[in-house]
C-alpha cells in the first residue's frame, strides 16, 4: 500500500463542498446586486458581474472575484462593495443556509486582463509563426530533435 504525504505537503484544489458553497453565495450576492437592495451611491446603475467566489477551507470566509460592466470605475466599486460588505454578508446569510454567515471580501477578477494578454501574444508575429500550419503537411510544424528513427 503506497504511503500518502503528509497533510498539507501536496497542493490540493478548492473541496467539493467549498465549491458548492461558494457558487451558493455567488449566486446570493448577485441576486442582491441586480435586484439593486444596495442603496450605495456608487453602486447605483452599475452592473457588476461576479465571476466566482472562492470559499476558505472552514466556509468563514468568502473571496468574491467581481467586474463592473466594461471594466469602468472598479476602485470605486470596490470600495463601495467593501463599505457594504457588512451589510452584504448579513442579506447573504438569509438567503444561504450554512453554519456561519462569511465575511465577503471581495476582489477584482484579474483573469479577463490575462486573457487578453495571452490573445494579444499568441497575436505576436513570431508567436503566430511557430503556431502556422507546415504548409507541406498541413501540420502544427514541431522541432526536429533528430531523433526520427533513423
Amino acid at each position: 500500500m503506497a504511503s500518502q504525504p503528509e497533510s498539507g505537503k501536496r497542493a490540493r484544489g478548492p473541496s467539493q463542498r467549498q465549491l458548492r458553497a461558494g457558487e451558493l453565495i455567488r449566486h446570493a450576492v448577485a441576486e442582491v446586486l441586480t435586484r439593486e437592495e444596495i442603496h450605495h451611491e456608487d453602486l447605483t446603475g452599475v452592473a457588476v458581474t461576479i465571476t466566482e467566489v472562492s470559499m476558505s477551507p472552514d466556509l468563514r470566509q468568502a473571496t468574491c472575484f467581481i467586474m463592473p460592466l466594461g471594466g469602468k470605475d472598479t476602485d470605486k466599486v470596490l470600495a463601495a462593495l467593501h463599505r457594504t460588505g457588512p451589510w452584504l454578508s448579513g442579506q447573504v446569510a438569509g438567503r444561504v443556509r450554512l453554519k456561519f454567515a462569511p465575511r465577503l471580501r471581495f476582489q477584482i477578477d484579474q483573469s479577463f486582463d490575462n486573457a487578453d494578454h495571452i490573445g494579444q501574444l499568441l497575436q505576436r508575429s513570431d508567436v503566430a509563426r511557430d503556431l502556422a500550419p507546415d504548409s507541406t503537411t498541413g501540420l502544427l510544424s514541431e522541432p526536429d530533435d533528430g531523433a526520427n528513427g533513423a
